[in-house]
């Protein structure tokens, strides 16, 4: 049997663990025994290289987890490419330079399936970056996380440190973001349903066609992958982390409206953009680690709501 490459009980630092994906990452770590580190924002502003790294430094863990992000949907990205840029490259430089100074064995920077170009062959390989445009709305988070890439790779290169990249596909869960001019598309759907059910609306109008086509991850599937991960890759590669499967944008919309109650028409507004037609990962690398998706599309969607209400009625 391979040695793991994380100590059985290993102190990790998750940075972004108030986000969906960190929260999650955290979670998976602490059931399997790892003592969790985190500090706040308030406590620790990621986009200052010099206190990060000194507090990297006071901290000492083991391994890092970089799943801070400035994050948005098509609107956000669109409207603050500046702010997405920026932030993200200060973050990831930041984080992944300060892991090093302070000796940090072990780091998993997770990137987004948004790096691929915007017509890439289907299902996409990892082979395929850099390979084409991107798509136009979210040029500038992509490549910041194409950059947070190179960083690790580099990394490994130049100082041979054990730090890799993920790339995951289209997520959601608990600890989502509704926020309707910043959110993705499920926690979009959840939110605009949600209110249409509560104002008993015949009709709600979505953005797109609903033609394009995407993959759903449940983000505990993606934390399960990345402590496979952690224990068990060291290359220099990104790693895709999907589900192998993809629907159009109109079939969750139907998954979504069962959840919520709504019995509303959904409209669709063919005026707004779609952004990529079709973003399919191709799998292989991570179910070569013997990971594969558990979760069921329509079992996460009713939990992941149910958290969501339970958190309104808190």
């Amino acid at each position: 049997m391979t040695a793991s490459l994380l100590p059985g009980r290993a102190r990790v630092f998750v940075a972004g663990h108030r986000g969906l994906v960190g929260s999650a990452v955290a979670r998976r770590l602490a059931a399997d025994g790892h003592e969790v580190l985190t500090r706040t924002r308030a406590e620790l502003d990621l986009r200052d290289a010099a206190r990060t790294a000194a507090e990297l430094a006071v901290l000492r863990p083991d391994a890092a987890v970089l799943a801070a992000a400035k994050v948005g949907g098509i609107t956000a990205n669109s409207t603050q490419p500046v702010q997405s840029l920026e932030e993200n490259l200060q973050i990831e430089l930041s984080v992944i330079a300060g892991a090093r100074a302070a000796g940090v064995g072990r780091l998993l920077f997770l990137g987004s399936s948004c790096i691929y170009p915007k017509h890439a062959a289907q299902p996409i390989s990892e082979d395929a970056l850099l390979t084409g445009p991107l798509e136009p709305t979210n040029e500038a988070y992509a490549l910041a996380k194409i950059a947070g890439i190179i960083q690790v790779q580099s990394y490994r290169r130049q100082y041979g440190a054990s730090y890799i990249s993920a790339m995951p596909t289209n997520l959601y869960g608990p600890g989502d973001n509704l926020d309707l001019e910043t959110s993705h598309v499920m926690p979009a759907l959840l939110r605009r349903f949600h209110e249409a059910v509560a104002e008993g609306r015949e009709e709600v109008v979505l953005w797109g066609s609903g033609t394009p086509r995407r993959e759903f991850l449940h983000v505990d599937d993606l934390a399960a992958a990345c402590a496979v991960r952690l224990r068990s890759y060291d290359g220099d590669e990104p790693v895709n982390v999907g589900c192998g499967s993809d629907l159009t944008i109109r079939e969750p919309a139907g998954t979504v409206a069962g959840a919520t109650g709504l019995s509303g028409r959904i409209a669709w507004d063919a005026k707004r953009p779609d952004g990529t037609p079709r973003k399919l990962l191709d799998i292989s690398r991570i179910a070569r680690l013997g990971r594969k998706p558990a979760i069921p599309l329509r079992d996460g969607v009713a939990a992941t709501y149910a958290h969501w209400r339970g958190e309104l009625d808190g």
